[in-house]
């Protein structure tokens, strides 16, 4: 399957890149910096605004050891960060007012239900809950798109994960192609990996990225990205663990103008001339030119012709099979030469 829908959107093979606007934990459970993260997303111009659902009681074990890079205990951070889950269906109205997308990754069964009844037009899956098999049932039992990332996995988890979600019954999937790291180095991309997925499991395909700036968003779309994910804030200056790693206002903005310059840059690929170029394909191209006065009647000699602009005389290809034709008319130097005139 080339293409999935979400709401009304076609995402896949010949739709625009389908830009996920990743505000993630950045609302630092504050409701109007949450509202403040859809009007930037709007402003951008994405496609949805992403969130996530969790809770440190089902996601962690207490007994889970530190990640260095988070710098505090694992499970407290996750419960200071998490979502409240009563904001569901006020985010997800504010989005519908706002003229984009609600999504959330649901990482516990009960979230799946709770995005499902606030009307979440697809589930977008983690690249850690990629064996969080029940999860993936749960989440292809309702019908709905998947959005699955790929971090850390190889084709064989890939494999098992469309296999659980098509056997629940899932029928629409895309993968994101991912990176773990906060961030990563651009050396670890493998922006080609979506070349390998996209022959191999034949679905849409994309990019989910924590690099830091939009060079390598650009960069998969260039590869043929069909949907991008990228963390945003409001400022990285704010206390939270994904704020430093993600665009602010102005640069997911421009994130998403280049994506669909980008786009527009892509075109066609067959090779031809443009409306665009005929002005200078005939102006500024060369042509055959008299080199000095000719005579009506003389016999053309090399030393008469000179190659120079415009080009809407005789093609230089044919300088031999001017030479030796007798001018039918007088010409003056600089005269464009064209067939009537040997």
């Amino acid at each position: 399957m080339t293409q999935i829908s979400i709401g009304r959107r076609k995402v896949g093979e010949g739709e625009p890149c389908y830009v996920i606007a990743e505000a993630g934990s950045n609302h630092n459970r504050d409701w109007d910096t949450a509202l403040k993260l859809i009007d930037v997303a709007v402003d951008a111009g994405a496609d949805a605004v992403k969130w996530q659902t969790y809770s440190a009681e089902t996601m962690y074990s207490k007994k889970a050891p530190d990640f260095d890079h988070l710098k505090e205990n694992t499970w407290e951070l996750i419960k200071r960060i998490e979502m409240p889950r009563e904001w569901h269906a006020d985010l997800a109205k504010a989005c519908a007012d706002k003229g984009v997308h609600f999504l959330s990754t649901p990482f516990d069964l009960a979230a799946v239900e709770q995005l499902g009844k606030v009307g979440a037009p697809a589930f977008k899956i983690a690249s850690f809950e990629i064996n969080h098999l029940p999860l993936l049932r749960a989440c292809a039992e309702t019908g709905k798109p998947i959005i699955l990332s790929t971090g850390m996995a190889d084709l064989a988890d890939i494999e098992l994960a469309l296999e659980t979600i098509a056997k629940a019954g899932g029928k629409q999937v895309a993968l994101l192609h991912c990176a773990i790291g906060y961030p990563p180095k651009f050396s670890n991309l493998h922006l080609r990996a979506m070349d390998t997925m996209r022959q191999a499991f034949s679905v849409p395909v994309g990019f989910s990225d924590h690099t830091l700036g939009i060079v390598s968003d650009i960069a998969a779309v260039a590869r043929g990205a069909n949907i991008v994910e990228k963390h945003y804030t409001l400022s990285r200056a704010m206390e939270g663990p994904d704020h430093p790693f993600a665009l602010e206002p102005d640069e997911l903005k421009d994130m998403v103008t280049a994506i669909r310059q980008t786009e527009q840059a892509l075109g066609s690929p067959r090779k031809y001339r443009t409306a665009d170029e005929e002005e200078f394909y005939h102006g500024a191209r060369r042509s055959l030119v008299a080199h000095c006065a000719i005579a009506k009647g003389t016999v053309i000699e090399p030393s008469m012709l000179a190659v120079k602009r415009p080009g809407w005389g005789i093609h230089p290809k044919f300088f031999d099979v001017v030479v030796g034709r007798t001018a039918r008319v007088d010409m003056e130097e600089d005269d464009i030469i064209t067939w009537e005139m040997v």
